[in-house]
């Protein structure tokens, strides 16, 4: 389990992370999301060893992350940006890898190799961003991690690679309960990945909770009263939003539960239909939809 405790860190002046508090159960998946400058690389860094915080502590079953060589080994890390020595061949990266990692599987490597199809007789300067970001990811599984920490892994990939690689992470939690952390910024790829996910704004975690709870308890409802809708229906507790069409009443609420649903059958309904929400519009309306929350997502 991933345990993060009042995490803090300054850049500078600046303080970039403030009071972040999250934990990740093993053989999971948590997703991290945010605006370009929330802090989320930064959280992402401190994650892996690279900065220390300021205050708060990190923890990966139990042991800190900071300056310890024995968990590190057990951690693998993909950058956005993934920069390796330019003037190495893959072959000589890969060599690189299995002398620094002693859990280096070549095996899995070159089985990963046959989906994702990088030449291996070539300079590494001469790969493409998607390329990089492919060879990053096999280099990491291939060491076998417990933890694997990923800074938007699909950036840079056509569609077909971006479905290949989704697949090679959910095989590798399903098969080997390898606990993820993926900061993205398509919802899409999140909403079919993980299990729990998180809003970082400002430095600030503004809304966490499990992907399954969400759909669970935020709804859009399509209802149709036989005479009048309620006058007080917009002061329902957990109703965040009511748009009128005709006859037609789209109410949406973040809590869904058996006590919403009778009130409402209790209002006189002829008609009643659940729509479907994405994962976007549910963070929207999670936090109850304001406009900077909007921005956030786009």
């Amino acid at each position: 389990m991933i345990t993060i405790k009042n995490l803090s860190k300054k850049l500078g002046k600046k303080e970039v992370l403030k009071n972040v508090n999250i934990e990740v159960p093993k053989g999971t998946i948590f997703g991290l999301i945010g605006p370009n400058g929330a802090g989320k690389t930064t959280l992402i860094k401190c994650l892996t060893g690279i900065y220390k915080a300021n205050g708060g502590e990190i923890s990966f079953s139990g042991q800190q992350i900071f300056d310890n060589p024995e968990i590190k080994k057990h951690i693998g890390y993909v950058a956005d940006q993934n920069d390796f020595f330019s003037y190495f061949n893959i072959k000589g990266l890969i060599k690189f890898y299995s002398m620094t990692y002693e859990k280096f599987d070549m095996d899995r490597f070159e089985s990963l190799n046959k989906i994702l199809k990088i030449p291996t007789d070539t300079l590494v300067r001469r790969l493409s961003k998607g390329m990089k970001m492919k060879l990053a990811l096999m280099l990491n599984l291939s060491i076998r991690p417990e933890l694997l920490v990923l800074d938007e892994p699909t950036g840079g990939l056509d569609p077909i690679a971006k479905k290949q690689v989704i697949n090679i992470i959910l095989e590798e939690v399903a098969e080997r309960e390898t606990t993820v952390i993926i900061s993205s910024h398509n919802l899409n790829n999140l909403e079919r990945m993980c299990d729990s996910v998180g809003i970082l704004f400002n430095g600030e975690i503004k809304y966490m909770n499990s992907v399954d709870e969400m759909k669970k308890t935020i709804r859009k409802i399509q209802t149709v009263f036989k005479e009048k809708a309620p006058e007080d229906i917009e002061k329902w507790e957990g109703v965040i939003k009511v748009e009128k069409v005709g006859r037609v009443y789209n109410i949406i609420t973040n809590k869904y539960d058996e006590v919403f649903k009778k009130k409402l059958d209790d209002s006189g309904i002829s008609f009643k239909e659940e729509i479907g929400m994405s994962l976007e519009d549910m963070f929207i309306y999670a936090v109850g939809g304001g406009l900077e929350y909007e921005q956030i997502l786009k």
